[in-house]
């Protein structure tokens, strides 16, 4: 099961990332906004709109599968270690500046959803030591 966590979790942060990334590059083109067809040819003549769906189906239908066997609370946590892998990327990609405060709650998150992850696991280990009656 943690390989099933493992790569599904990781398939959910690549593809909420690949959504956020490829927003932030069709937003480089779709301003400034219209209510035109001319506006809508434009915004979909560029490659980044379509890697954004595909962010958004990707990272749905895994979230959806994740769901099905991932307790809820360390899995929405996990969920959004995409705020720190985009903080990340934009930096590379995009040029954009991180601060030191920044940096810092990138750090809180990542350490904050750890401990979730190690809570839960110790959680299950004591649901495991349990006699049936106790659970």
């Amino acid at each position: 099961m943690k390989r099933f966590y493992l790569i599904g979790f990781t398939l959910l942060l690549a593809f909420d990332t690949l959504n956020l990334l490829c927003f932030k590059a069709a937003g480089a083109h779709a301003l400034p906004l219209e209510m035109s067809t001319a506006w809508l040819a434009r915004v979909f003549s560029h490659p980044w709109v379509y890697g954004a769906i595909a962010g958004y189906i990707g990272a749905f239908v895994t979230w959806m599968s994740l769901l099905k066997h991932a307790p809820i609370g360390p899995a929405f946590a996990a969920s959004h270690l995409e705020v720190v892998t985009a903080m990340a990327l934009s930096w590379w990609v995009f040029a954009e500046p991180v601060t030191t405060t920044q940096v810092v709650g990138a750090l809180v998150i990542v350490t904050g959803i750890v401990c979730l992850a190690f809570a839960e696991g110790s959680g299950e280990a004591a649901k495991n030591h349990l006699a049936p009656h106790e659970v």
